[in-house]
This record gives C-alpha cells, sequence and structure tokens, in this order.
C-alpha cells in the first residue's frame, strides 16, 4: 500500500486526538491551529511529498513515528541546555532535533554540536525549520512542542525515542556534491560570515576571491570531516561590507574546495538511491537543492520530508539529504 505524507489539517487533528507520535512539518498558521498532543513540529512551506516537491501552506507533512516506538520523550531545550541533549536518549532509540533558523541557538549549535557530550551514542538528527523565502526577515522561524504546546523561535525541540527490542536505528546522508580540482581554501575563524580566507596558503579576502574569480555560488563549499563529505552552502555575498554569509559555519584550520558541479541532480540521486535501496522513516532535503535543482513537482525515488534551512545529522549539515532507518 502506498504510504501517504501530506495531509489536510483536520486529518492531522484526528490522528492527534487518536494518540499518534507524530514529526510534524507546515506554515505557522497551520501548526498553531493543532491540539496538544505526542507531536513535535518545524515550521516550513516546503516538502517532498506524495507527488513530488511542493511549496504549500494549506498542508502539513507528517511522519507517523507510532509504529516503531515503545517510549518516548519530547522535551524543549534552551542555549544553555542542548549541550546536554544526550544525557535524555534512551539506550536503543534515536533523537528527531528541530531547531529554528536564525535563533541564537541555531548558530552555537552549528559551531559547537560535534562536542556536545555523548552526541555520538545513539542517532541525532532532524531540521532548522524555516519560512517562505519572501517572508525571511519580515516573520521568523518557529519550532513546536505538541506536549505542551509551547511555540518557540529561540528554543529547540527534540522527540526522543525508544524502540523495541532487536530493532536498531541508522542514520545516513545522501550528498550530491563532491570536491572540485581548484584552489584549496581553509580559514582562520569558525563561524557563519567569513572574511578572511587562506587560498592556496596565501590570505585573501573571500569575498574579493569569489567576485574576481566568477566562482559560481550555486555550489557549496565541500569539505571531508572524517570521512565524510560535508557542505557549506552560501546565502549571499555582502559587497559592502566584503563579508561572505553562509548557511552552516565554515570551521577553522579544515581545508575546503568549491563543489564539482552537478549536471543531474537527480540522476546522481537516485542512482545513489537505487545502490542503497534506502527505505526511511524520516528524512529531510535542503532548500538550496530544492531551490537549484528545481525539485518543484519533480519526485526524488521513495524520499518523503520537508525541506529545510538546514540539516541535522549529529551536526548542522547544508546542501545534503538526511535520513534514518529502522532494521
Amino acid at each position: 500500500m502506498k504510504m501517504k505524507y501530506v495531509f489536510h489539517i483536520d486529518e492531522v487533528i484526528r490522528m492527534i486526538n487518536n494518540g499518534a507520535i507524530l514529526a510534524l512539518a507546515g506554515s505557522e498558521s497551520l501548526l498553531s491551529k493543532l491540539p496538544k498532543g505526542k507531536w513535535v513540529g518545524g515550521t516550513t512551506p516546503y516538502f517532498m511529498g506524495d507527488d513530488g516537491g511542493v511549496h504549500t501552506n494549506e498542508l502539513i507533512f507528517v511522519n507517523d513515528l507510532s509504529d516503531h516506538t515503545v517510549d518516548f520523550l519530547i522535551k524543549s531545550y534552551s542555549d544553555h541546555t542542548i549541550s546536554a541533549i544526550a544525557d535524555d536518549e534512551f539506550t536503543n532509540g534515536y533523537t528527531l532535533l528541530i531547531i529554528p533558523a536564525f535563533s541564537t541557538l541555531h548558530t552555537s549549535f552549528a559551531e559547537n554540536a560535534p562536542q556536545y557530550k555523548d552526541i555520538f551514542n545513539n542517532p541525532l538528527f532532524g531540521w532548522i525549520s524555516g519560512i517562505d523565502q519572501k517572508e525571511i526577515s519580515v516573520v521568523t522561524p518557529k519550532v513546536f512542542n505538541g506536549m505542551t504546546g509551547e511555540v518557540s523561535d529561540s528554543m529547540a525541540v527534540a522527540l526522543h525515542v525508544k524502540l523495541e527490542d532487536g530493532k536498531t536505528a541508522h542514520l545516513d546522508i545522501l550528498n550530491p556534491f563532491v570536491k572540485g580540482s581548484g584552489d584549496r581554501i581553509s580559514f582562520p575563524k569558525t563561524g557563519f560570515k567569513v572574511k578572511d580566507a587562506i587560498i592556496n596558503g596565501e590570505s585573501k579576502n573571500f569575498a574579493d576571491y569569489l567576485i574576481e574569480n566568477s566562482i559560481d555560488i550555486k555550489l557549496p563549499l565541500v569539505a571531508d570531516y572524517y570521512g565524510a563529505m560535508i557542505n557549506i552552502g552560501f546565502q549571499n555575498i555582502d559587497y559592502e561590507n566584503k563579508e561572505v554569509n553562509v548557511y552552516a559555519p565554515v570551521f577553522k584550520n579544515i581545508e575546503y574546495a568549491m563543489a564539482a558541479p552537478v549536471t543531474n541532480y537527480i540522476a546522481v540521486f537516485e542512482a545513489s538511491l537505487k545502490e542503497k535501496n534506502i527505505h526511511p522513516v524520516f528524512s529531510c532535503n535542503c532548500l538550496l537543492n530544492y531551490i537549484y535543482a528545481e525539485l518543484e513537482g519533480k519526485k526524488t525515488g521513495n524520499i518523503k520530508g520537508p525541506i529545510t534551512f538546514g540539516e541535522i545529522a549529529y551536526q548542522l549539515l547544508n546542501r545534503t539529504l538526511v535520513y534514518l532507518t529502522i532494521e
């Protein structure tokens, strides 16, 4: 039977009232009308839905996690408590985390998560909630704690899940990008705002470098983080301040390169899906991939989920598909 993921609000209300354990994505206007229950949610009008990529404020994307959950905890975290998130995990389970974009917590998690205590003990994954592109700087992204009814643009919300004995959660990523053959780039500081860079050993203003070399910033920076290719997506070049704004922090003394061009995102993506035979219980993908690969109305195999302002797989990622499977 074909699984359905995108629902009208009245259908979601029935699921909540029937006690389902849900992870939701949708507009603030819809999520704010839902009753209290066993759910967490984040704002975004973009999904990979039942019929492909969709941009809507009239529907809610639903991951029903009830079938494999034997116990759960829903909890909100502040900038001061997020570093202890692993303390609340179940021994055999996973944690789904949603953080509002542009918040202080978004920044601190991005820069510090790999150093959190026991962060790699259990799968920790999730996404950065967002808004319609047209509403940036007008409204703020939100997260929802369905148990308490709390709505926040500064706190994170997590759903900790315990799995039954004999089942195990596996977290993985699909990244269509690899390092190109061009200049090797590193940075003297960690952060989302970049002024200085070291290009092939020579210090240079990064904005000047991108402009003078006509670099296509629709492609991300790519680095090898301990065997995994990790992307840094570009937000914009601030010409006045000669700064480059990025959607995930560059890290000090890591070697990056511009990604090699991807001529057909969907073909690369589908080849990876077929090779790995992926059937996830959760997945999410990046808004920049949605835009630049023109995914609206297009399908990406059996991968469905929210389109995000950042992806979480133990740490903040960009331009990457994150997925969880249960075996």
